[in-house]
């Protein structure tokens, strides 16, 4: 961890020795002594990332030195400390900007030390979150997302003009296809970038919790509500609120959100007060709303007020050459999250994966390349590594009128035939009893050695 630069200035030689002892206690602190505050200004360059300041100093008072040093460093945190308990001074200096204001006694010693223990925290939560929002930004950039087809062009096309405007954006397409990437690509490459960005799968929460997790409640609107709520409506402020699978609303709420976007504003649940709304507003479904609201299951009024900008996902199926630029980018994202050696795809593999049409999309690719990742043995995935365990007939595993048994069958029968007959390891890999194997293969249910 890097050093904590600490500037102390005090025009007392015994009191300024006293407090950078105690302060240099702490291994990570640097901290360099200063007797006025010209030499405290002279020193500025060197960037500390705290300095105290002793107000009766000599050359300046601490009022005049916080000024200076403010105009070549606005945001360096200072601490005041001061020999008389002058409220006056202290409120004024804390307006303007001081961090702390400590009153010279018996305890500076301890007060000054907490102060500079929090600011440093304080300091590092700030650097995690600005890291944490780079690499959010990174990660949802249009480079971020992967895909060079035809098909993904025209998504491009439309993300572009989506991040220009406010207008709302209805984002379709099969499940797995990546809907949320897309929102979140948009917000972050909006001017809403550094504002909230509030997500919620409306399918995912019960249809009688779906409304305060919306709009928020207050407190006794409910059994259960103990206290004042606020919704994703609220919390998303000036920033973007997301409607995951906007189509498994009931027509009840439906109407209610269709008022909330309509007029600007709504009420939490059991509440009077009108709460403004300000966000941009993305929706998403994997049904085709169209055939929604022909079948009286989706509100036509609302169909038109979140239609604004339509961007239809292409299913992998359709994006020829992607697949194996998603598998690849997968590989080394599951390397690098499992810390593993680099692996790679061999041509088998690769031909396997174009051969299949992926109806769980690019999530089904993701978790097939994280479980041949599981299953290689080396650092190179073979075809019999890409298991296809999607619900569909081009399963490795047929789903039907089978019994456990014969499921259990299938499954050892696969580990056999790849690793050789080894029984031993395959007991191992699939965490069951040798003899068991052994067993099944002496009555000829499964084929190979069993003497191994």
């Amino acid at each position: 961890m890097d050093s904590f630069k600490i500037f102390v200035v005090e025009d007392d030689p015994f009191y300024g020795k006293l407090l950078k002892h105690h302060l240099s206690l702490n291994p990570d602190f640097d901290v360099e002594l200063f007797t006025s505050g010209k030499a405290c200004l002279e020193a500025l360059y060197r960037k500390p990332d705290v300095i105290s300041i002793d107000y009766g100093l000599p050359d300046m008072n601490g009022s005049e030195l916080f000024s200076r040093i403010r105009e070549q460093n606005s945001g360096v945190p200072i601490v005041i400390i001061s020999g008389q308990d002058d409220i006056n001074t202290a409120v004024d200096l804390l307006k303007r900007g001081a961090q702390d204001y400590i009153v010279k006694d018996d305890n500076t010693k301890s007060f000054l030390w907490k102060s500079i223990v929090n600011i440093r925290e304080n300091n590092d939560l700030k650097e995690e979150v600005e890291t944490l929002k780079g690499q959010l930004e990174e990660k949802y950039s249009f480079e971020g997302i992967i895909g060079n087809s035809k098909a993904m062009q025209s998504v491009y096309a439309m993300l572009r003009k989506a991040v220009k405007s406010n207008i709302n954006v209805s984002i379709t397409g099969e499940t797995g296809t990546g809907k949320e990437v897309i929102a979140r690509a948009i917000h972050f490459n909006s001017d809403r970038s550094k504002k909230p960005f509030m997500a919620v799968n409306t399918a995912a929460i019960p249809e009688n919790l779906l409304e305060s997790e919306l709009f928020g409640h207050e407190k006794g609107a409910f059994t259960g509500a103990v206290g004042r709520k606020a919704g994703k409506f609220e919390a998303a402020k000036d920033g973007t609120l997301f409607l995951d699978e906007i189509a498994e609303m009931d027509l009840t709420l439906q109407s209610k959100i269709l008022r909330a976007i309509q007029e600007r504003e709504f009420t939490r649940v059991g509440g009077t007060e009108t709460i403004p709304f300000r966000a941009r507003l993305l929706t998403a479904t994997h049904r085709d709303l169209e055939v929604q609201v022909r079948e009286g299951k989706f509100r036509e009024d609302l169909y038109y007020r979140i239609m604004g900008l339509p961007i239809a996902l292409p299913a992998l199926r359709e994006r020829d050459e992607d697949v194996l630029r998603l598998a690849d980018f997968f590989v080394k994202h599951y390397a690098k999250e499992n810390r593993v050696p680099a692996l790679k795809l061999n041509k088998s593999a690769k031909d396997k994966l174009l051969k299949y049409d992926f109806p769980g999309n690019v999530r089904e690719l993701k978790a097939i390349i994280d479980l041949a990742c599981v299953m290689t043995e080396t650092n190179r995935i073979n075809a019999e590594d890409i298991i296809f365990s999607g619900l569909n007939s081009q399963s490795t595993y047929e789903y039907g009128n089978k019994t456990m048994r014969e499921y259990t069958c299938e499954i050892l029968q696969y580990h056999l035939d790849k690793h050789d007959n080894n029984v031993v390891r395959v007991a191992k890999i699939l965490d069951m009893g040798k003899s068991t194997i052994y067993n099944m293969l002496k009555s000829g249910e499964l084929q190979g050695q069993y003497a191994r």
